[in-house]
């Protein structure tokens, strides 16, 4: 199969062991910038060309999309699955994804486990908007951030109300969400390819930190999860869409709680963490179900 793998950055753990797994495997392998991509769309026949060339004969694309050129590297997976190239995610999947209030409110109708989250536009709902997330400490957390940026805890009512004036300001939107407590700084990545947890491996924030993302210093390790975590994951991956996701949980009182599904999970972490060939099981998926043609959406939605 002629696999392009979408990322701006070859270097890359993820990309290059997705690379490795798909030589390995007896796959043509190619790494595709997806801004440097552009695309006939006004034609009978639409196409994809890149560096001066036309992209032809792709079997498959498994998008590693940035959060920052999510509107464009979309639009280049939607191209893919209007040309008949089955993707590992697809594009609406992945706009799903990546727009957290949207997700949420996914999760939310079909009774997903979530942290209490609270959204408003007015500056006047801002103390009724406390009070329906638990009050202090609480989390404000940007609809558009990415490994924990854009993510403050606020202790007291005073900061919170300090942090969403701040973003207020700088017309940004923004989720107010209940703080978990026993979680105490620790979360759970569960990796999902097609519709099974097949890795999962929990994240501890550092001392005086309370995201456990690796990229801020977080530790991973080797975790056994609940049978109800496992389903969680793998139903919350499902909702979205997604075909290949990283689901972030945390454990309280009440059971799992999702805290974000993410359309391009890193595989650094989980593989150290769980000594797994995550990248190979990816390559597996593609092998036993890309088919042309084969795309739910079809470049719409």
């Amino acid at each position: 199969m002629k696999i392009c793998v979408l990322s701006r950055n070859p270097r890359l753990y993820s990309t290059r062991r997705l690379i490795e797994a798909g030589v390995e495997r007896g796959h043509e392998m190619r790494v595709i910038d997806p801004t440097r991509c552009y695309m006939n769309i006004a034609s009978s026949k639409p196409s994809i060309h890149y560096d001066g060339r036309l992209l032809e004969g792709v079997d498959a694309v498994i998008p590693r999309i940035g959060a920052s050129i999510t509107f464009y590297g979309t639009a280049v997976v939607r191209q893919f699955e209007m040309m008949g190239v089955f993707p590992l995610n697809e594009s609406v999947a992945i706009s799903r994804s990546r727009d957290k209030l949207r997700s949420m409110q996914l999760l939310s109708r079909k009774g997903i486990g979530l942290p209490v989250t609270g959204f408003a536009n007015s500056p006047k709902d801002t103390d009724d908007l406390l009070k329906i997330v638990g009050g202090a400490p609480t989390v404000v957390k940007l609809l558009e951030g990415t490994q924990g940026k854009g993510v403050v805890l606020a202790e007291t009512k005073k900061a919170a109300e300090s942090v969403i004036d701040a973003f207020r300001g700088l017309h940004a939107n923004f989720l107010v969400q209940e703080f978990i407590k026993e979680a105490a700084g620790a979360d759970l990545r569960c990796f999902v390819v097609g519709d099974k947890v097949v890795a999962a491996m929990k994240r501890q924030a550092p001392e005086g930190e309370f995201r456990s993302n690796l990229h801020r210093g977080g530790k991973a390790e080797l975790v056994r999860i609940s049978p109800v975590e496992r389903a969680t994951a793998a139903k919350a991956s499902q909702i979205l869409g997604l075909r290949v996701a990283g689901v972030d949980l945390v454990r309280s009182d009440r059971g799992p709680l999702v805290l974000e599904v993410n359309s391009s999970p890193g595989l650094e972490g989980i593989e150290k963490a769980t000594e797994k060939d995550v990248a190979g099981m990816i390559i597996g998926y593609i092998e036993k179900n890309a088919r042309a043609g084969r795309t739910r959406t079809r470049g719409t939605g």
